[in-house]
């Protein structure tokens, strides 16, 4: 398991895209992320999340 702190957040700020990704799976409270590779490049990031209703 890997626990995400606003430090470690902050750390990841120079890469863009890799700080994008950390800061969406901080913010899913339930859901999933989908990452789309090709030839090694991340292309596409599918984010789905699920709201539960009282």
């Amino acid at each position: 398991m890997i626990t995400l702190d606003n430090n470690k957040i902050n750390d990841l700020s120079k890469n863009k895209e890799l700080y994008r990704i950390m800061k969406m799976i901080k913010e899913i409270h339930f859901g999933s992320l989908n990452l789309i590779i090709q030839d090694g490049i991340l292309i596409q990031v599918n984010k789905y999340e699920k709201i539960k209703l009282k």
